[in-house]
């Protein structure tokens, strides 16, 4: 699929000439930095050096304080706690986070992780019950709850309280709970936003430790399982968000909890960037929730001995085979099912159902399919006698919104502008496959169904030194808001000879007049081989990584994009 090179501008050209002369840097790594929002000497110094005295004080959060008073008149009253989390990535790093601080100080702890199938996201009925049951009188929801009002009504009923530490958007009122804290929250002043909800419940322990007189540095082991939610949940990589990472990917990759540790064994890597997170450690903690129950990642992340994340570990693993089998067979379904209807194939959108497709697996697929012909895409199933459908957007259109514009067809629905979760009825499958079509077919620029590459800047391959890689590596760790730079490069030709490698890789080592040479790889790019390989010029836009190879390392251009060079 050929996609739009767009290449990005920034205006404020004079503070670009500040920080390259104050900074000492090439004028492209300046511009990097203004784009960022990084104008001032001052602010680059944070960017460059993230250091844990730039962590907001916690108490800053509105309703921190009601928080730790409970929590302490919990402990001193020896209190059952019941930790409540959700069962994605974020969820589970959460409960494991916040359960096992607070079993180090009080022994009548448990965590509770709702059935995806039974009780569905947040908190449930089921949930409420078992604590009431089980005489728990205090409950710390972590990434959920700030919607669930009338649960937390019910919970009060029955004579439990409710700390709710959540980053989603609230609804017009929050829930009656002891404490809710959200960043999100119109009144809540915290000068960060954007945390995941694992890092809000570091920043509970951080409030707790404050308060009690725990040495901050007993809480640094945590951070690890921060970075890992971060990574995740697609969260940005700014602010707060980036010192936590920079840290957390410091301390997984030095000194791992057991759990993540013997899940990095299982990859098989040595060092680990936050894109690595996403693709290895995270699939295998969210395939436990997706396949059968969220609550393996958790004896996994708690374990207190080797032997027990080694052993816990191969569930998980085993867990994620099965997860990646439904991923691989629907995926294969719903290709067969749109290529057989040449009508599915020239709309724009993608809508299909079989009701015997694994529910926990539809939003991969959803992402999987969007990738293939980018375009607004919904996977259906039958769950629980509804059916259930998983959403997802191209950049730059509102899925929220279209689906708002078919919410009569709809039991319900939830999510934001690029990913969406829904229910209906069988009998509304056709009309919503229609309506989505038309609303999409009239809102969406054409523009748009065609994948971007969004590119950084203009680069001479002669500008990529020693010194110049040594700062661009600086810019890490990357993530939404602060993504990998992607650089152009013109009337670059290749040296020697281009080939393919593996299934479909192209391999190769180009020039500019006047540079050095630099190896070169494609991921899924053997179609461009007859362009480049007859001796002419061409543009070429790419990332820029180190390549480790029999423990030598060299400058790699990881090539997103190529064209003719007229």
């Amino acid at each position: 699929m050929q996609k739009r090179w767009v290449e990005n501008e920034v205006t404020d050209h004079k503070a670009v000439e500040e920080l390259k002369h104050l900074l000492n840097i090439d004028e492209v790594l300046a511009a990097l930095l203004v784009s960022r929002g990084i104008t001032s000497f001052e602010a680059a110094r944070c960017f460059f050096r993230p250091d844990l005295c730039h962590l907001h004080d916690p108490f800053l959060i509105k309703d921190m304080e009601a928080a730790v008073v409970r929590i302490e008149q919990a402990l001193r009253n020896k209190e059952k706690i019941l930790i409540y989390g959700d069962y994605d990535v974020d969820g589970t790093t959460a409960v494991s986070l916040v359960y096992h601080f607070f079993s180090k100080y009080h022994y009548s702890i448990e965590y509770y992780i709702p059935d995806r199938y039974k009780e569905g996201y947040g908190i449930s009925t089921q949930g409420v019950d078992y604590a009431a049951a089980n005489g728990f009188s205090l409950i710390i929801a972590l990434d959920c709850g700030i919607k669930s009002n009338d649960k937390i009504d019910y919970a009060n009923s029955l004579g439990i309280d409710f700390i709710i530490c959540d980053h989603h958007f609230p609804g017009t009122a929050l829930p009656d709970a002891v404490a809710v804290l959200d960043p999100k929250r119109a009144d809540c002043n915290y000068p960060y936003k954007e945390l995941s909800g694992c890092g809000l419940g570091f920043k509970l322990i951080q409030a707790f430790a404050q308060r009690n007189d725990i040495p901050f540095e007993s809480i640094l082991c945590y951070l690890d399982l921060v970075a890992v939610s971060i990574a995740s949940d697609i969260v940005p990589v700014t602010g707060e968000n980036r010192t936590l990472a920079w840290y957390g990917l410091k301390r997984l990759n030095e000194s791992p909890c057991y759990g993540l540790s013997a899940l990095m064994e299982l990859s098989g890597k040595k060092q680990y960037t936050i894109s690595d997170v996403v693709f290895t450690i995270g699939p295998r903690i969210n395939a436990c929730g997706r396949i059968d129950d969220a609550r393996h990642s958790v004896n996994l992340l708690i374990s207190s001995t080797r032997e027990a994340a080694k052993s816990q570990s191969a569930l998980v693993d085993l867990k994620n085979a099965e997860r990646k089998e439904h991923d691989v067979s629907i995926t294969e379904q719903a290709l067969k099912m749109i290529e057989a209807e040449p009508a599915l194939l020239n709309r724009k959108t993608t809508v299909v159902y079989n009701e015997g497709w694994h529910k926990g697996v539809i939003g991969i697929v959803a992402s999987r399919l969007t990738e293939k012909y980018y375009r607004p895409t919904i996977v259906l199933t039958k769950s629980n006698g509804h059916i259930a459908g998983s959403a997802r957007s191209v950049l730059g259109f509102d899925l929220y919104e279209a689906l708002s514009g078919c919410s009569d067809l709809l039991e319900q629905f939830g999510g934001h502008k690029y990913a969406a979760g829904l229910t209906l009825k069988p009998e509304n499958i056709h009309a919503l496959r229609e309506r989505f079509e038309d609303i999409v077919s009239q809102t969406i620029p054409d523009q748009l169904l065609t994948q971007e590459i969004s590119i950084d800047g203009s680069l001479d391959l002669a500008a990529i030194n020693g010194k110049f890689f040594r700062v661009l590596t600086q810019f890490a760790p990357f993530g939404p808001l602060n993504p990998t730079p992607v650089f152009l490069s013109k009337n670059v030709y290749v040296c020697g000879s281009a080939s393919i490698v593996g299934s479909n890789h192209i391999k190769m080592t180009v020039k500019q007049k006047g540079s050095p040479a630099f190896d070169c790889i494609g991921f899924g790019m053997g179609q461009y081989l007859p362009l480049v390989d007859k001796g002419q010029v061409f543009d070429i836009c790419y990332t820029i990584e180190e390549n480790i190879w029999k423990d030598k390392r060299s400058v790699q251009l990881n090539i997103k994009g190529i064209r003719s060079a007229s």
